[in-house]
């Protein structure tokens, strides 16, 4: 579209006006988008008039962008119901005893249950467990069946003392096939949930006094 000579002026006023607009706020309301439409009509030559093609194409924009504020602002109240729905859920299981995907536990009792899954039968597995510093307190030999394997370290380290209640230890398995190829898929920890914390979009709960995310829970067996 060429503009005429007579309405650059006006064109360069709307334009400073727009971009000042554009500088105090990043979103660019229905309101706006249409002022910019008429603008552009009431500033073009009429010897080179926009084509009724290239309006209706403008028109249907706006009809689009209309549109999808509609559907952006559906989809953050959708966002926020389910948000609400998780955490509502999440409270479910205070009290309840868990499985979920983790390494870490809290020394409880004078122990701590872990879990450790293999993707095929290992030929060799060892286990070691560190502190919360990460140095290695225990090391050992675990289980090596296809699936779901449990380990319940007694808290003492390798020369049989025993650790104080309270601590946060970490779990670390590695299992091999008889060709040396590494089986393992994940880790896991048991316990009591006795919190949430929503304070982030992901909801997480305290099993045994570690932060666990909801989505990591695999299944509650008390």
């Amino acid at each position: 579209m060429t503009v005429s000579a007579t309405s650059s002026a006006s064109t360069a006023t709307t334009t400073s006006s727009s971009s000042s607009s554009t500088s105090s706020s990043s979103t660019l309301t229905s309101s706006d988008f249409l002022s910019l439409l008429v603008s552009e009509l009431q500033n073009q030559d009429p010897l080179n008039a926009t084509s009724t093609t290239d309006l209706v194409n403008q028109l249907t924009s706006y009809a689009n962008f209309s549109s999808q504020q509609s559907i952006n602002s559906s989809l953050t109240s959708l966002a926020s119901s389910f948000s609400s729905l998780v955490t509502l859920n999440s409270v479910n299981y205070i009290g309840h005893t868990v499985e979920a995907k983790s390494d870490t536990a809290t020394l409880s009792n004078g122990s701590a249950t872990f879990g450790y899954s293999l993707s095929s039968a290992a030929a060799n597995v060892s286990i070691s467990i560190a502190d919360s510093s990460g140095k290695t307190v225990w090391t050992g030999s675990g289980t090596g069946n296809s699936g779901t394997n449990s380990f319940t370290w007694d808290g003492k380290d390798s020369s049989g003392n025993q650790l104080s209640d309270g601590g946060q230890y970490t779990i670390s398995v590695n299992a091999t096939d008889s060709a040396g190829n590494s089986v393992v898929s994940y880790t896991t920890v048991t316990g009591t949930v006795t919190g949430i914390d929503t304070s982030t979009s992901t909801p997480s709960l305290t099993v045994n006094g570690v932060s666990v995310s909801a989505a990591n829970i695999l299944g509650v067996t008390s």
